[in-house]
């Protein structure tokens, strides 16, 4: 059955270039007519002209490398906040108790917006950034941690107690592992929801990034650099949501969705 997929995964995937190759065309042929103002919208060869200047000498992987830093510094530190916050929600009824409340305020507020207290308290640097980040990718991670953990099945942690297996071992060995393809789901949610706030960030604080560099070319009514960064911005954020989708395909071999 799996040699059985492989054409099928080949034609989906020529079919998805050819749709990102036909678009690039098309803008390119209606950016030539001159049907819209090159200034508005520029041909997508001098967008590439300029990515390719920018990559030769250098300052491409410096904005990419500084985006990227930034990125997983707060999302590294999302994770270990909250995947064990969830499992609290989820295990001990008087933090479930203390903070569902909390959580459902919290939870539909747009977290950007407190961009301006994390300023107020650690200023203009990279810290207010990293933590906007860390504030914005935790609130996933800890919601689908807690659901996961809260839906184990409880006749397969009773079967285990009932064996003897004691707390620990019940928490690494049959609690996490059950709630594992929920944890992995919000932590797939959370990473373009850091990158996004990482941009975001940079854009509003300035700085080095790509974030900074859209800004700029906005400033300095640079269309190219401008359409550049966000060029630059896609390609992340696709290869940063297909590199999680390989990383849960190879923690979930194990799992009936992996055999499915």
């Amino acid at each position: 059955m799996a040699g059985l997929t492989h054409p099928r995964h080949w034609h989906l995937t020529t079919i998805r270039v050819l749709s990102v190759v036909a678009f690039f065309v098309v803008w390119e042929l209606v950016a030539r007519i001159g049907a819209i103002n090159p200034f508005l919208l520029p041909r997508p060869s001098l967008i590439f002209d300029q990515l390719q200047f920018e990559f030769m000498s250098g300052e491409l992987m410096r904005e990419v490398q500084g985006t990227l830093l930034r990125m997983f510094a707060g999302y590294s530190v999302a994770i270990v906040i909250g995947v064990p916050f969830g499992v609290l929600l989820a295990r001990v009824w008087p933090v479930r108790w203390f903070f569902d409340p909390l959580l459902s305020i919290a939870l539909p507020m747009p977290q950007i917006a407190f961009l301006p207290i994390f300023i107020l308290w650690l200023g203009v640097g990279d810290q207010s950034k990293i933590a906007l980040i860390v504030f914005t990718s935790l609130f996933p991670i800890v919601v689908q941690t807690w659901a996961g953990t809260d839906s184990i099945d409880k006749y397969l942690v009773w079967s285990a107690q009932s064996l003897g297996v004691s707390r620990r071992a019940l928490l690494w060995q049959i609690v996490l592992p059950a709630a594992m393809p929920q944890i992995l789901s919000g932590l797939q949610i959370a990473l373009p929801i850091a990158l996004l706030s990482t941009i975001v960030t940079e854009m509003l604080m300035g700085g080095t990034g790509v974030g900074g560099s859209i800004i700029n070319g906005m400033r300095m009514s640079d269309s190219p650099e401008l359409f550049g960064g966000i060029v630059t911005v896609g390609v992340l954020g696709f290869a940063l949501t297909k590199g999680m989708d390989n990383l849960r395909r190879r923690l979930m071999l194990w799992h009936q969705e992996s055999q499915a």
